[in-house]
């Protein structure tokens, strides 16, 4: 006979076929006499009478093995089709009548979530991180039957059927519900039984907010994070977060949420002794299952309960640079501005059309490199430009292609000869002649390195990026996630060199967003559930003007880094912007770890008509999104604010835009080169006000520009003053992360003298 219901106290792992991957864990987690706050499982019997008993599960069945993920039109009307059949079948009367019996159990008119337990979720190797439905604060037998079918709905929603295809799994979905008596956490979080970023076994991470867990898992304030080492239970760090709001559930049992005062959102949410014991749970949960575990806990009147766990994942498993050139026999010298040395002919180049011309392993030289250079520059075994600075389009997309390169060499172009043989330190700026006997080949991407036991650090490490194509190397370092995604290269990756409003005005929208959402999942899957902050395109006029079909959209400016770009763009020719809009929404769908940078921000008034077109986006009413600016013009530090009172969450200082303008120094500018400087005072004390005045308004600060990459003792600096997060670029992770180790370090000794001091 069917079992349509199942307790669980009834139900183990070996149920998952019928009860799906979240239901078969609360029911091990119970049995194993862990804190579970009780409930029951819609099992996949129930959902498969509705379908037969509708007569649409043939149909379904076909419609699903049919259905083409990449043509998003087509995915879009075949999950249309799907859920309107579910929707159309209905609950039998037998389950319908078991359904009401169960709920009756848990009280009259208990409060409930409803959540979707699909029989390939939360296990070792797919997670369906909040694909399919989830409901809380359910009252009443008719509500309760509404939000089964809304979760049965969810195993053929857009993103489902299109991550099911991604990892192979063809068969016909299967889905149950939990249906789990509510708490109303004062206190609610996330552990980790390792340390999910640097996959590091000996730690226990926690993280923790007041209210109900909304906040956390959508990453909605910035919570306070504990880490502790295994051994014990015993806390090795705990890093307090600013906790602007929380969420409580209200008198009408909606969510509400409500302001914390300063004194209560820095105050701490667990005590060390509180996290200790919770981390004793999470190790009698990881003991069980064999694995470490992702685990979300909350808290009523001083008791955990544990509300659901899974396996992590996303657990991971450089290049040296060759010997340095002699200093002798130097051909040409430049700035250093990508490390490495590379070895090979040498190929003069004067505009991108004759990129065709290099071959693969050849050095590329040239008067200077623009974004359609861009799939030239990837063959390349090292680079040399005439002009440039180090913050040039060369040396950052050398950077993140791991490229030797050299700019602001001046006469490269007429010195060096076609098919000269010779080779390039793009750390010290020399090109001497001939080869390195001993140099090794290039390294297209950061090669995966065996996870070591890192710090905790206090101040968050993230991780600059701008190519899909390294997400999943960048994402084994030891970071928390990334701190820029520059939106730039990606979109030329989309349209292969071609002008943005040329694809737009011959109707390519869509193509354009299927592609740019291929790409930001790449990044966005390799890092989750760790934040990707996407930086919206930031073209300036001169690097626009050089796509095809750009001298139609694009003005000749003088001053282009000063001109036409960032917030102002959005305004004027909203096009692109509310293209890059609509495939931010259709990316979070899957993965909601993706935020959204604006860049080059000027005014208020820019940023109020910015937010008002994102508000009629397909973004409008994401409650979860964290929307940013970047502090690259020193108006920022009058307008901060204003700009909290906005809406935005976190500001993120572009110490490159910020060091021009304060200094009043072309970043590109090779004869100004030694004037570029981010450590001047002057340039310090903007980034000190802005770190100050994001703190005083709730907001996070970061810095992502090419300074803590360069520099130690201004990632010192950065420390010091209290910035929430450094972002740096692949190859500075480890010295990133020790200097910030020792910084904080140092800090502690600082104040631990003080305080011994004897006062007069």
């Amino acid at each position: 006979m069917p079992q349509y219901i199942a307790w669980f106290d009834e139900l183990s792992k070996a149920d998952v076929s019928r009860v799906g991957g979240k239901g078969a864990n609360l029911g091990e987690m119970t049995r194993a006499g862990l804190p579970v706050p009780p409930g029951f499982v819609v099992t996949t019997e129930g959902f498969l009478a509705a379908l037969s008993d509708a007569g649409v599960r043939d149909e379904l069945r076909a419609a699903f093995v049919s259905a083409d993920p990449d043509d998003p039109a087509a995915l879009a009307a075949a999950s249309l089709r799907m859920r309107e059949l579910v929707e159309r079948a209905g609950v039998p009367s037998e389950v319908r009548t078991a359904l009401a019996g169960a709920y009756a159990r848990l009280g009259a008119d208990a409060a409930v979530a409803v959540r979707s337990s699909a029989t390939s979720e939360d296990t070792g190797a797919t997670s369906f991180a909040g694909m399919h439905e989830t409901f809380t604060n359910v009252v009443g037998e008719h509500a309760l039957i509404r939000r089964v079918i809304d979760c049965w709905k969810s195993a053929y929603g857009q993103r489902v059927i299109a991550y099911r295809r991604a990892e192979g799994m063809t068969e016909e979905p299967t889905i149950a519900v939990v249906v789990q008596k509510m708490i109303a956490s004062a206190r609610s979080g996330v552990m980790f039984t390792a340390d999910p970023a640097t996959g590091e076994r000996g730690t226990i991470v926690v993280e923790a907010a007041f209210g109900l867990g909304e906040v956390v898992v959508g990453g909605q304030v910035e919570v306070d994070t504990y880490v502790l080492a295994k051994d014990g239970p015993k806390m090795r760090s705990a890093r307090v977060g600013h906790k602007a709001f929380k969420i409580v559930r209200g008198a009408d049992g909606n969510d509400e949420k409500v302001p914390l005062s300063t004194g209560e959102a820095d105050r701490r949410v667990l005590s060390d002794a509180e996290a200790e014991a919770l981390a004793t749970m999470g190790l009698r949960v990881e003991a069980h299952y064999g694995t470490p575990q992702d685990i979300e806990w909350g808290e009523v009147d001083g008791v955990f309960s544990l509300l659901q766990t899974r396996p992590i994942t996303t657990l991971a498993g450089a290049s040296a640079d060759a010997a340095p050139a002699s200093d002798s026999g130097a051909l040409i010298t430049g700035l250093g501005a990508s490390p490495g040395v590379g070895s090979g002919a040498v190929r003069v180049l004067r505009t991108p059309g004759d990129g065709a011309k290099l071959q693969r392993g050849e050095v590329l030289v040239a008067p200077m490199t623009s974004p359609d250079w861009v799939p030239t520059m990837r063959r390349a075994a090292a680079i040399v430009t005439d002009s440039g600075g180090m913050t040039c389009h060369a040396a950052i997309v050398s950077r993140e292609l791991r490229i030797p390169c050299i700019v602001g060499a001046r006469e490269a172009t007429r010195v060096l000869r076609d098919g000269e043989l010779v080779t390039v330190d793009g750390r010290r700026g020399q090109v001497t002649e001939g080869l390195v006997p001993a140099a090794p080949p290039r390294v297209e991407a950061i090669a995966p390195r065996p996870v070591a036991a890192t710090e905790a650090l206090a101040t968050r490490l993230y991780v600059n990026l701008a190519m899909a194509e390294h997400a999943e190397t960048a994402a084994a370092l030891p970071v928390d996630g990334v701190g820029l995604l520059r939106a730039e290269f990606m979109i030329l990756d989309a349209l292969g060199g071609q002008h943005p409003r040329e694809l737009v005005a011959r109707g390519g929208g869509r193509e354009f967003v299927a592609k740019m959402r291929t790409q930001l999942l790449r990044i966005t899957r390799a890092f989750m559930p760790r934040p990707v902050v996407y930086r919206s395109y930031d073209f300036r006029t001169n690097e626009f003007r050089g796509l095809a079909g750009g001298e139609k959209h694009e003005p000749q400016e003088e001053n282009p880094m000063i001109g036409y770009r960032g917030c102002f763009r959005y305004i004027k020719d909203p096009a692109l912007f509310d293209l890059e809009l609509e495939t931010l929404a259709r990316v979070r769908e899957e993965t909601p770890n993706l935020h959204l940078m604006i860049p080059f921000v000027r005014t208020k008034w820019e940023l109020e008509r910015c937010l008002e077109r994102i508000a009629r986006s397909p973004l409008a009413g994401d409650r979860t999104l964290l929307r940013w600016v970047m502090a690259e013009v020193p108006s920022v530090a009058y307008w901060l604010p204003d700009y909290a009172k906005l809406g935005i969450d976190g500001v993120s200082i572009g110490s490159n835009d910020l060091t021009q303008l304060m200094l009043g120094v072309d970043r590109d500018s090779a004869t100004c080169a030694e004037l570029f400087d981010e450590s001047d005072p002057a340039v310090v004390d903007a980034i000190s006000r802005i770190i100050a005045g994001a703190r005083a308004t709730g907001m996070t600060s970061s810095l992502c520009g090419q300074a803590p990459s360069n520099h130690p003792a201004f990632a010192e600096t950065l420390v010091r003053l209290g910035i929430s997060s450094i972002s740096v670029n692949v190859d500075a992770v480890d010295a990133a992360r020790r200097t910030i180790a020792a910084a904080e370090k140092r800090m502690l000794l600082d104040a631990a003298r003080s305080a011994l001091q004897p006062r007069s």
